[in-house]
């Protein structure tokens, strides 16, 4: 990863690295061992909140588009615009609608960032539904205990 950072830094390049998947499957943790020897100046993580209801008349991708990486930078999205695909239909937090927009839409603004250069590295994690329980289960009789700590595999 850090010879990854120095080529970004060195070229100029924009790379944003996206971690979407299951609860619990340990994308933060993956996150915290991608970041930990990196130069901090040079990456961020991003965990966007739930729209805001300001956001929520924009254009879906506007958020994400504020967030994306300068020349030269890394940006590591803990969850991204996938949400509108795997979550928000799943809680109810997209209409059929917006979920056939965003499916639309989605391969026109990930080329839209293809033509301007920025790279996209994308990661997906899962778990089974039982380890994802079992996970849940823990946090519940322990809420000290960390996502962070699932193990890559």
């Amino acid at each position: 990863m850090v010879n990854l950072q120095q080529w970004v830094a060195r070229h100029q390049h924009r790379v944003a690295v996206i971690f979407e998947g299951r609860d619990a499957s340990g994308k933060g943790g993956a996150i915290k061992r991608f970041k930990e020897h990196l130069n901090p100046r040079s990456s961020r993580v991003v965990a966007l909140a739930k729209p805001t209801p300001v956001e929520q008349g924009q254009w879906y991708f506007r958020r994400y588009i504020k967030q994306l990486p300068n020349p030269g930078k890394l940006v590591f999205f803990d969850r991204s615009w996938y949400n509108r695909a795997v979550v928000e239909p799943v809680m109810g937090f997209c209409t059929k609608e917006q979920y056939q927009k965003f499916m639309v839409q989605v391969t026109e603004f990930e080329h839209l960032l293809y033509e301007d250069n920025v790279k996209l590295i994308k990661f997906w994690f899962s778990i089974s539904k039982e380890e994802q329980k079992k996970l849940f289960d823990s946090r519940l009789n322990n809420p000290s205990s960390n996502v962070n700590s699932v193990p890559l595999t």
